[in-house]
């Protein structure tokens, strides 16, 4: 799926567009016992909580495709005869009004899942979506296509103890102290069944969502999919940066790291001005020729490209959002940390002086400390006044 699509999903989890005609759900404590299920009407809910309940679902169609939202693939022999597509199947078949069918799927997800501790809401919704004909403009047309997209969106919300607090009671209009109460979070992670791949339905593809890029939940994917799951985002940028430190050796020096990051900078700049729903991708050969404009030796190019498909597998293709931290420029040292923008990291050099290596970061129009301004003693000004 791309950023769009899962927009056009997005919009549908509000109370005047979407389909949802119940919500089911089992709480969860830290031992993986059920303490109680959900089974109720939407239409019959009061409009503050039938909202607080689509904005869980809504957040669980959040954030980046590639990043919080990522792609499980079902193989062709899973898809035809499994007991995990089988399941999601029947859940997505019966629109979820199949109890057995439910609870099967909530006990797989309990003995699959690591909360570490925590209780944790379980929540299921089906939705059926009329999907408009879109013109080559790009906008669509009301009432018009004959595709209906069927599909359930599952989150999963970890449940928190609130604090006893001083409140109002407008039974006797005074203030009193509250007792503590049972708060849902943002949810954790959640999922997608089927994916809706060109506007369609995919049923070799789910999509997966998990609050931390970090942390993608392996247990679950595991668990409930029977699939592969992805490297997360750390471990894409640290496998990277593993390649580029192992193949570059001495060439992995300041200014090629800086022009590394700089042009993948541009290429994130430029994409996201291009509003193109598809996930910005490389390939290491790509990241191959900005190391060759770099004057990177081959040999050295060649290695990185070899350490990227044992780390990531041949062809594979590469998130930059992923690779590098866009919005800032990190130099570290043994005791001092320097960090800029990604646009000034060229202010940053390394120069030897006096047989010993040095960070130089040049002065603008001035330096504060803690706040303070304060100038700079030049040897000539030694013993005069600042």
């Amino acid at each position: 799926m791309n950023q769009k699509e899962v927009g056009e999903l997005r919009r549908r989890f509000s109370p005047d567009r979407n389909a949802v005609s119940r919500i089911y759900g089992c709480y969860v404590n830290g031992s993986g016992e059920i303490i109680s299920c959900i089974d109720q009407s939407l239409g019959t809910m009061p409009l503050e909580e039938s909202e607080a309940y689509l904005g869980l679902f809504k957040k669980s169609l959040s954030g980046a495709v590639g990043r919080s939202l990522i792609d499980i693939s079902f193989s062709t022999a899973q898809v035809m005869d499994s007991d995990e597509h089988r399941l999601l199947s029947a859940l997505r078949d019966s629109a979820l009004q199949d109890d057995e069918t439910r609870q099967a799927f909530f006990r797989k997800v309990i003995d699959s899942l690591d909360m570490d501790g925590a209780n944790y809401l379980i929540l299921l919704a089906h939705d059926r979506y009329d999907v408009p004909f879109r013109g080559g403009d790009g906008e669509t047309l009301p009432d018009s296509g004959d595709e209906v997209f069927s599909y359930i969106l599952c989150c999963i919300c970890p449940v928190k103890d609130g604090k006893a607090a001083l409140g109002y009671s407008s039974g006797d209009n005074g203030f009193h102290r509250l007792a503590a109460s049972q708060i849902v979070a943002a949810p954790e992670l959640g999922f997608l069944f089927p994916a809706f791949d060109n506007r369609t339905a995919n049923l070799y593809s789910v999509l997966f969502y998990s609050r931390s890029a970090d942390k993608l939940h392996r247990e679950f994917i595991d668990g409930v999919f029977r699939a592969e799951p992805p490297l997360s985002a750390a471990e894409q940028k640290e496998g990277f940066q593993a390649a580029l430190g192992e193949a570059l050796e001495n060439a992995c020096c300041l200014d090629v790291v800086q022009s590394v990051h700089e042009q993948l900078c541009e290429k994130i700049e430029l994409h996201r001005e291009s509003r193109d729903p598809e996930p910005l991708t490389l390939t290491a050969q790509d990241v191959g020729c900005i190391l060759q404009d770099c004057g990177v030796e081959q040999e050295h190019v060649a290695a990185f490209c070899e350490k990227c498909a044992e780390q990531f597998g041949p062809s594979a293709a590469l998130s930059p959002q992923n690779l590098i931290d866009s919005k800032r420029f990190e130099v570290k040292t043994t005791d001092v940390t320097i960090t800029v923008t990604p646009e000034s990291s060229y202010l940053l050099e390394t120069r030897i002086i006096g047989g010993r290596p040095y960070l130089l970061v040049p002065v603008g129009d001035g330096i504060e400390v803690n706040g303070l301004p304060v100038g700079i003693r030049l040897p000539e000004q030694e013993n005069q006044p600042v």
